[in-house]
């Protein structure tokens, strides 16, 4: 095994919360009575940022945010794993690799981790509720590393800000694209590599 330690992005890595969250939104837009774009032009705003989804389609709704959080949580009550994911967790665990995730979300990720069955492979998860600055800032990654003694870590992310701030913080970087299977993080040395190799 390549690596030792794994730090995990959540949405449009391991979890389609992009999928969940272009439902959502849709879902919202419609209750105000809004022409809903199309569904792939909503995910792409999505994949950017939540801020510049809001901003194109529904920046004149002060409430948009609100409900449409709402809307997810409720869609996320059925979270849904990108193909190969589990599969890949426990490889890297049998093999002796360590997980960790790190998220913007906050706790809420507790819960979305246990309804998809992966919880248990994760050494300490990350959530906006401990304070860190938000991604591509790397000081969640500077404390996991330095609390964890990692040497050999991984970061694995689905946008350039996970890249950036795996980088920032000297480690290895995957960059995921959700189209393709997460096995391939198990043959590193086949696949195309971002970053600190």
């Amino acid at each position: 095994m390549r690596y030792r330690d794994y730090i995990w992005d959540l949405g449009g890595t391991l979890l389609d919360n992009y999928e969940i969250s272009t439902q959502a939104f849709s879902e919202t837009l419609e209750a105000y009575g809004r022409p809903v774009p199309g569904h792939d032009e909503i995910y792409a705003a999505l994949k950017l940022s939540t801020a510049e989804a809001i901003a194109r389609y529904a920046a004149d709704i002060p409430d948009f945010l609100n409900r449409y959080k709402e809307n997810e949580a409720i869609d996320l009550q059925r979270p849904i794993l990108f193909s190969g994911a589990k599969e890949t967790l426990e490889t890297i665990t049998a093999e002796g690799g360590r997980h960790f995730l790190w998220s913007h979300r906050d706790n809420q990720v507790l819960a979305i981790l246990e309804r998809a069955g992966i919880i248990s492979y994760f050494e300490e998860i990350v959530t906006a509720d401990q304070g860190f600055p938000r991604k591509p800032d790397p000081k969640a990654l500077f404390y996991l590393k330095d609390k964890y003694q990692m040497t050999d870590a991984l970061v694995i992310g689905d946008r350039e800000i996970d890249i950036r701030a795996g980088q920032a913080a000297g480690m290895a970087t995957y960059l995921v694209d959700g189209n393709h299977c997460l096995k391939q993080i198990l043959d590193l040395d086949k696949a195309e590599e971002v970053g600190m190799i």
